[in-house]
């Protein structure tokens, strides 16, 4: 019988926490599922997400350790998720501890550590930031950029 894991995310921005995390999960068992949040269910927890559910979607079910992937479109489907895929294990980071040990009675529930210095709030911070960045600042930065890159090559 087959030992499933199930986690949900947004999934914006993909980077290497999130590569990690979902390793470690499929490590946990013999099939990972993961939820990715629906454009709608992002607002209503209001997150701006800049890739579209379809392309994230897309990006995860594309990882190799990813056995399937189906929309979150809402907090409350989770016990019914747990029930219809027959779940062992539902993981995620350990910035949730806590919250969803409602499901505990349905399934294991384990929290995780977060990849250390990386997360798509601080991404999306720093890229806000080099936005908001006056012309004048943002051409030195590239200047600086240029002459590094043609010192490496």
């Amino acid at each position: 019988m087959k030992k499933r894991v199930i986690t949900y995310g947004t999934f914006d921005m993909f980077h290497i926490g999130h590569l990690r995390l979902l390793r470690r999960l499929a490590d946990m068992g013999d099939e990972l599922i993961v939820g990715v949040s629906t454009d709608e269910f992002s607002r209503e927890k209001n997150k701006t997400v800049f890739i579209p559910f379809e392309h994230r979607a897309e990006i995860v079910e594309s990882i190799k350790f990813v056995d399937r992937v189906i929309p979150e479109y809402s907090w409350e489907q989770k016990i019914a998720d747990i029930e219809k895929f027959d779940v062992d294990i539902f993981a995620m980071g350990d910035d949730w501890r806590g919250t969803f040990d409602y499901l505990k009675p349905y399934c294991e529930v384990v929290y995780l550590e977060r990849t250390k210095n990386i997360s798509t709030s601080e991404l999306k911070r720093n890229l806000e930031s080099a936005l908001s960045m006056e012309k004048k600042d943002f051409t030195n930065a590239l200047k600086i950029l240029e002459t590094l890159n043609r010192e490496f090559e």
